[in-house]
């Protein structure tokens, strides 16, 4: 079923044109970018497949474009490369966001652009979000992947790369692949342990954020664990 076969009250273009974008579904927005859906499924109801496959909006913005062509409907690079070009674009207006002005005047640009990052990812992903005086983003690195304890992430080399951006500050993440953002225990030692090191080159650590699927995020300074 393509979108004009969807009754005209209910279509996403005519929604989207008579009352805003806001107004739309996650699953109607995309729909406009799919037009057509398969033989016996609707472009909505593909969309939302799509949505639930990926795990909402964040999961699917971490998507690669080899992990789109395993789902059915999306084999064809013309629906694919669509959606990875739009996927792109959303994480570059993001970073640029962060690039030109200080990240924490909006910590939630600062939660959403580390969700588009890391929280699609099958395995723990530990990265660093690099800031100058102003705190505007210089990089974003991922230095270490696996399992994250204090002994498999080494504050040496946070501190190089620290040295080597010539940051003034930065802000850690990780992501939780099992589903929940809430920081363990060892999360807690390993953020007072790289804050200690990195306060020996006068680099301050503004928060550790970890991100799990759903676009959940939990910031430790926010729960006054930094």
């Amino acid at each position: 079923m393509v979108l004009k076969d969807i009754p005209a009250d209910t279509r996403p273009r005519e929604k989207l044109l008579a009352r805003g974008a806001a107004a739309l579904s996650e699953a109607e927005l995309l729909a406009l970018l799919l037009r057509t859906g398969l033989p016996g499924k609707s472009v909505l109801q593909l969309s939302q497949e799509l949505l639930d496959t990926f795990g909402g909006v964040a999961g699917l913005l971490n998507a690669s474009a080899d992990d789109l062509k395993r789902v059915k409907g999306l084999g064809g690079s013309a629906k694919r490369t669509q959606l990875v070009a739009v996927l792109e674009l959303a994480r570059r207006a993001l970073a640029q966001q962060l690039t030109e002005r200080p990240a924490f005047t909006s910590p939630q640009a600062v939660k959403d652009y580390l969700q588009l990052q890391l929280a699609g990812r099958p395995h723990e992903v530990f990265a660093v979000l690099f800031l100058d005086t102003q705190h505007r983003l210089i990089a974003l690195e991922e230095l270490f992947r696996g399992t994250l304890t204090q002994t498999s992430v080494y504050p040496r080399e946070v501190v190089l790369r620290a040295l080597h951006h010539h940051a003034a500050a930065l802000v850690l993440s990780h992501n939780h692949p099992s589903g929940s953002p809430q920081p363990s225990r060892a999360d807690e030692v390993l953020t007072q342990t790289l804050k200690a090191a990195l306060a020996l080159v006068d680099v301050r650590v503004l928060d550790h954020i970890i991100v799990a699927p759903g676009g959940r995020a939990v910031s430790l300074a926010e729960k006054g664990l930094l």
